[in-house]
């Protein structure tokens, strides 16, 4: 059987949506959506800032691999969704600890996962998991921040670094003065003290990392794309015109190029049987270190 036969997406894969949960380091109990269309290959999709496996584009994406007869995993960091724990703020280095247990949770099935993909918050988190951990080769940052200082005093105000020390905490309360979440002293230090350019520098060569940034996203600007590409050794960068923080009206752009970046690095590294590296470059991609 050739190459382009053994890859071809089934036309009409069977796909059954399974809740499967799993413990945390803490003993807490993650949930997620597993897309099971009898792949041996499975995609990891994390979510961003207070949100969930459930919103876009986590969704869009899950179903672009599903269709494609790539079985794709979303789930809720702890303390988010359906997942067990209490919502912190900062919490990077605790959310790549719960990717870590989703990893090896089906690792110990015997999946082969051959990429993780984080959207917002979530970019960060894979960007640390690479970091950290060396057995994923294919990573995806969709519109994650860099300067993770960056955006603070538009939801804390100002003078949030000494309002929390005489007070501990901080309530970000909502337009009709309703506390949505707490700040606390800790996890504000977590976010502060997090450094982003060491994670980055310190993600092995042979990892390949795209990263995914739209020119209209008001939440992370479109430099901090930029910035990533200064630092990940092995990296890719795409910018999306048009395109809002969430990529709204412009999902099936992102679809194409997560789906096109994660089958290019998974047939070359099938066909060379070693990590995925600089050698998958294919020209729709820039590259980011040139």
């Amino acid at each position: 059987m050739s190459e382009n036969q053994q890859h071809q997406p089934n036309k009409s894969p069977v796909v059954e949506n399974k809740k499967v949960v799993m413990e945390n380091s803490y003993g807490e109990k993650l949930v997620g959506i597993l897309h099971e269309t009898g792949s041996s290959e499975l995609v990891i999709i994390c979510h961003g800032f207070r949100s969930s496996k459930d919103r876009i584009p986590m969704v869009n994406i899950a179903l672009a691999f599903e269709r494609e007869g790539i079985s794709a995993f979303r789930f809720d960091f702890a303390g988010n969704g359906e997942s067990e724990g209490s919502f912190q703020y900062g919490n990077y280095r605790r959310e790549a600890q719960d990717l870590r247990a989703v990893v090896e949770h089906f690792q110990a099935k015997e999946r082969r996962i051959v990429a993780i993909i984080g959207h917002s918050k979530g970019g960060n988190a894979v960007l640390l998991y690479a970091s950290r951990y060396n057995d994923i080769q294919t990573i995806v940052n969709i519109a994650g921040r860099f300067n993770l200082r960056r955006g603070i005093e538009g939801r804390l105000g100002k003078d949030f670094e000494e309002k929390i020390k005489q007070h501990g905490f901080i309530d970000v309360k909502n337009r009709r003065g309703k506390t949505e979440y707490r700040v606390t002293e800790k996890s504000l230090m977590d976010r502060l003290e997090t450094d982003t350019r060491a994670a980055c520098q310190t993600i092995p060569q042979s990892c390949r990392v795209l990263t995914v940034h739209a020119t209209l996203d008001e939440m992370v600007p479109v430099e901090d794309a930029t910035e990533f590409a200064k630092f990940i050794p092995n990296h890719s960068l795409r910018i999306v015109e048009g395109a809002d923080h969430e990529f709204t009206k412009h999902e099936s752009e992102l679809n194409s190029i997560v789906l096109s970046f994660v089958k290019a690095c998974l047939h070359k590294h099938e066909v060379s049987s070693s990590p995925c590296s600089s050698r998958c470059r294919t020209k729709q991609f820039i590259d980011s270190r040139l």
